[in-house]
């Protein structure tokens, strides 16, 4: 059986929330110690100039510019309304785009794109069709074009959350929503750590809730593995992460182990363990990987396995596939700052 643990805490006195699944760090939230946008925050924002041959704008917000893409019929001036969606790379602009989210525990508010959608985890049909009439009552009279989407935590919700959660989601929405005029702010901020966790973490059943046990449960050690380069295997081999100012490099690496299975073994180790890797440490962008030496007819395999670990990540993937050199390419979307930034 799967044991969910969350634990709230600090570190280096800045709150933090972690999700540890079996013992293993699973995923980390940490707050941020500056000003700069973070994913989920809603900005009202100018329209600055327009980059040609780059099929984007770029837009002033409070403290700096931000990166709208396709942003056809946009005019120098306007005022709108973005989201973050992504850490800023270095000085770069800050992704931004104009489709909002208002993101709660039960549901999620989507303007611009409208229907009542329900998480495909729940699966009896009868509470599905008893979430939808909760939601077409509670959602009737808003904006044509907003839609609303059921979360998997409805499942084990009474009826009364659900309808609370819906009505506070859609007034935050439309609150926000008709805030359209002055200059560059912060209308809506992105959730602390903690506030976050209980959001997103919340979706499958969790065991225990600890509080400041960081150091007392071992997260502290665990968070400090994820600061290192080398990632050791149970097998014996090993694989190095490093950020680089272009890409990411992950190089895989068999150690002792010279039988004729041992680079396959040491890349499907490798595989499985990279998406938990890149997440928790807040790499994303272009990451190149140099897979151990494998015969050629062993890709086939590994790609199945990197499609199937890739296939439940929240961020944006694309597996690109591998080059002439036998290197592996993918994207991965920078939805956070990186862990080695954060606690610099």
């Amino acid at each position: 059986m799967t044991v969910r643990l969350i634990h709230l805490d600090q570190i280096r006195g800045r709150e933090a929330a972690a999700l540890i699944v079996d013992g293993l760090l699973e995923d980390l939230l940490i707050a941020a110690d500056n000003d700069q946008p973070l994913p989920g925050a809603i900005y009202r924002v100018v329209v600055d100039r327009q980059m040609k041959g780059q099929g984007g704008v770029f837009v002033r917000m409070p403290n700096g510019s931000g990166f709208l893409r396709q942003a056809s019929g946009l005019r120098p001036g306007q005022t709108i309304l973005v989201q973050v969606t992504g850490a800023a790379e270095g000085s770069k602009a800050t992704p931004v785009t104009t489709r909002l989210l208002f993101k709660s525990r039960l549901c999620i508010v989507t303007p611009g794109a409208p229907g009542i959608n329900i998480s495909r985890r729940i699966r009896d049909e009868g509470l599905r069709a008893e979430l939808t009439i909760i939601a077409q009552g509670l959602m009737a009279g808003i904006e044509e074009d907003t839609g609303l989407i059921l979360r998997s935590a409805c499942e084990e919700a009474d009826d009364g959350a659900i309808a609370d959660d819906i009505a506070a989601t859609r007034a935050l929405a439309e609150a926000v929503a008709a805030d359209i005029n002055g200059g560059p702010e912060l209308l809506l901020d992105a959730p602390a750590p903690h506030e976050a966790a209980w959001r997103d973490w919340s979706d499958q059943p969790v065991d225990e809730v600890i509080e400041n046990g960081f150091a007392s449960h071992g997260v502290l050690e665990q968070i400090d593995d994820f600061l290192r380069a080398r990632v050791d295997f149970p097998s014996g081999g090993h694989m190095m992460i490093e950020a680089t100012s272009a890409l990411i490099a992950v190089d895989v690496n068999t150690g002792p182990d010279t039988t004729p299975a041992a680079g396959l073994k040491a890349n499907i180790a490798a595989a499985r363990d990279l998406p938990r890797q890149l997440r928790l440490r807040g790499l994303g962008g272009q990451i190149v990987v140099d897979f151990a030496p494998m015969v050629k007819r062993d890709r086939a395999t590994l790609d199945q396995v990197l499609r199937a670990a890739f296939r439940g990540e929240a961020s944006e993937t694309s597996l690109v596939g591998w080059t002439g050199l036998g290197l592996y390419e993918l994207v991965r979307k920078r939805d956070r700052l990186p862990l080695a930034d954060v606690l610099a």
